[in-house]
């Protein structure tokens, strides 16, 4: 059987972007995570190995988001590929990243970057 599983709004101060004062005095991000994932049978018995970990997806992010990038899609589709490389079952992965306050000249709450890979 096969579920979904979502992390939502999860906050980092990360240091992307084209700017140079982007990239040293770092911005508010949000990142939304959606996987589409195998749900074997222990699931459904209470037992966490029939399923993915939050925490350990979590740190997924955590650890590309800690990584400088002058792109959100480079950083969203990072995210997305380790996800894939990292956990048996899961079958694609969605990634949207979200950059409050972006320098565009003008007033916006943020800029948003989704990016979807699916398991060859």
């Amino acid at each position: 059987m096969t579920g979904k599983i979502s992390l939502e709004g999860l906050e980092f101060h990360a240091y992307h972007g084209v700017y140079p004062h982007e990239r040293s005095s770092g911005n508010k991000f949000e990142v939304d995570v959606v996987i589409e994932t195998t749900l074997h049978h222990s699931a459904f018995q209470d037992d966490l190995r029939g399923t993915i970990n939050y925490e350990d997806l979590y740190a997924v992010v955590k650890d590309e988001m800690e990584k400088p990038s002058k792109l959100l899609e480079t950083v969203a589709h990072n995210i997305a590929e380790k996800i894939l490389q990292q956990f048996a079952g899961i079958i694609n992965a969605e990634v949207k990243i979200s950059k409050f306050n972006p320098p565009i000249g003008g007033v916006c709450k943020k800029a948003s970057v989704s990016v979807a890979r699916h398991k060859a």
